[in-house]
């Protein structure tokens, strides 16, 4: 087994890639990266080597993210002036809408993905990945991940069709 600063130096730019597709916010990912070494050092003993050391990393991180959303979730309240900021921004209320709305739509339709295509589109669209390093988070080959990615597309692409 590789010591921690061996780990670190070869899978910590995967967590910060990972963690920033699904955060979309450099100081949260830098934060949760951050969490997720000082999460394995303490735990490390605990990793069985049935799959690869990133991808287990990459599960410490993803739980760390759905730990911090629960709690933002509970503490969220937005001020008059954050929403009047927004509102007074370049764009005019109906490129805003219309932005939203388009977005809305896109998530709504990669949320009726199954979990795997769900995340593969989140780490390529969103996060920039690559299929290489997309198959190594999820302990799969680049080709798989490159496959299930297309489909994923096709189906999104079958259901505006039909929609």
């Amino acid at each position: 087994m590789q010591n921690i600063e061996e780990i670190y130096e070869q899978h910590s730019n995967t967590v910060y890639k990972y963690l920033f597709c699904l955060t979309h916010n450099e100081d949260v990912s830098e934060d949760l990266t951050q969490e997720t070494f000082a999460i394995a050092v303490k735990e490390i003993n605990k990793f069985k080597g049935d799959c690869k050391i990133s991808v287990w990393l990459c599960q410490i991180a993803k739980h760390l993210w759905y730990k911090k959303l629960k709690k933002d979730n509970k503490q969220k309240h937005i001020s008059f002036e954050e929403l009047e900021n927004e509102l007074l921004e370049d764009e005019t209320t109906e490129e805003i809408v219309f932005k939203k709305a388009e977005n809305l739509k896109l998530y709504k339709d990669i949320q009726k993905l199954d979990n795997i295509s769900r995340e593969i589109i989140y780490l390529r669209m969103f996060g920039n990945l690559n299929f290489i390093e997309i198959g190594e988070i999820l302990g799969k080959s680049a080709n798989w991940a490159r496959v299930k990615f297309y489909r994923a597309k096709e189906k999104m692409k079958e259901e505006n069709k039909n929609g």
